[in-house]
């Protein structure tokens, strides 16, 4: 299966098991050639491919993780949206009741104001008061010290004496009197500080209620702020999401393109691979061609060889047999030289001649 493939791969389209248990010189030659061809193209465009679908991957993982932000984005959307839908009454009626408490804030801050100084002067009209009840305690102390005092010198002038005791009288009437009139101003202003003791309670309630709404206006202030840097955000990923597509469908078409220069690529392969083949086949026929050829020179190189060995070994005995030939005729000429000297000598010793011989 996986050889099929390989073969499809390659363009062999015909390849089947008969080329591996009955293979053709001639077909196993161009099969192995394809092959080496396909694979030295697949090492070249290993890298390229390789990286497109490691971009590939890493968007799709972005994408992935992007619409999986943006689905948990909605959904805490949709919760914000609806917790302010549901929240927006109550809002409405604090924004209500705190302008209501604010109206009356300011109207009971003046009314304050005017009591304050009111309490103020009573302040000051209380102390004068106590000042002069203590004043007139002590001068009562100091009648009443005269009046013992006095009793203890009675003189014999008794209407002088009840005329002072009815003069005394009248001064303490009157001092109870403005006594009298000093405790009740006193348990007025006792009654006013009782009010502003219960108005100021009324104020400092007031003022936790308003604290109470402005931290729930802060709440709703930070919750709305809050909705607003998720709607950035949103519309951040929206426009993350708008340009990663984009990046998707450019890195498609660069897939494609790629895809079409590999097909092309493959398509000039396989023209090469054809031409290769042809080449292939036209070289195969020359050295078919060339072998012949060698064989025959090979042939007539065989028979100029044995001609040689035969010339040479035909040269080697006619050579033997000229060697043999000299040899005999140096010796015949030595003899022959031998013999003449011989002659020679005994020649001249019969006629007593001098001969030298060379």
């Amino acid at each position: 299966m996986n050889r099929t493939r390989f073969a499809n791969a390659a363009r062999i389209m015909d390849f089947s098991a008969r080329d591996i248990h009955l293979p053709d010189p001639e077909r196993t030659r161009f099969i192995l050639s394809a092959f080496i061809n396909f694979v030295k193209f697949a090492e070249q465009c290993t890298s390229f491919v390789s990286s497109l679908r490691d971009k590939s991957a890493t968007i799709i993982e972005e994408r992935e993780r992007v619409a999986q932000e943006l689905s948990t984005i909605q959904y805490k959307l949709a919760a914000l949206k609806a917790q302010r839908a549901k929240d927006e009454p109550r809002c409405e009626e604090l924004r209500t009741e705190n302008a209501a408490i604010t109206a009356h804030l300011m109207d009971t801050k003046e009314t304050t104001q005017g009591v304050v100084k009111e309490i103020e002067a009573l302040k000051i009209e209380k102390a004068s008061t106590l000042a002069k009840k203590e004043n007139i305690n002590a001068d009562t102390t100091l009648l009443l010290d005269a009046i013992s005092r006095t009793r203890s010198r009675i003189v014999q002038s008794p209407e002088r004496i009840k005329h002072n005791i009815a003069t005394m009288a009248a001064a303490a009437i009157e001092d109870k009197k403005i006594i009298g009139q000093q405790e009740a101003k006193a348990r007025d202003l006792q009654a006013k500080i009782s009010a502003l003791s219960i108005i100021d309670k009324d104020l400092r309630a007031c003022v936790e209620q308003l604290q109470t709404t402005d931290k729930e206006v802060q709440l709703l202030e930070a919750s709305q702020k809050e909705l607003a840097d998720v709607k950035d955000s949103l519309d951040y990923k929206n426009i993350e999401r708008s340009e990663l597509q984009m990046k998707k469908e450019r890195v498609h078409r660069q897939l494609a393109n790629a895809h079409d220069k590999l097909e092309r690529a493959q398509r000039h392969a396989e023209e090469k691979r054809h031409a290769s083949q042809q080449t292939i086949e036209r070289l195969q026929r020359e050295y078919e061609q060339m072998d012949i050829e060698r064989r025959d020179n090979d042939k007539q190189v065989e028979e100029f060889r044995k001609e040689a060995d035969e010339v040479e070994a035909k040269m080697t005995e006619h050579l033997k047999k000229s060697e043999t030939e000299l040899n005999e005729l140096l010796a015949e000429y030595w003899k022959l030289r031998h013999e003449t000297e011989v002659y020679m000598e005994t020649l001249a010793n019969k006629l007593n001649m001098n001969v030298t011989s060379d």
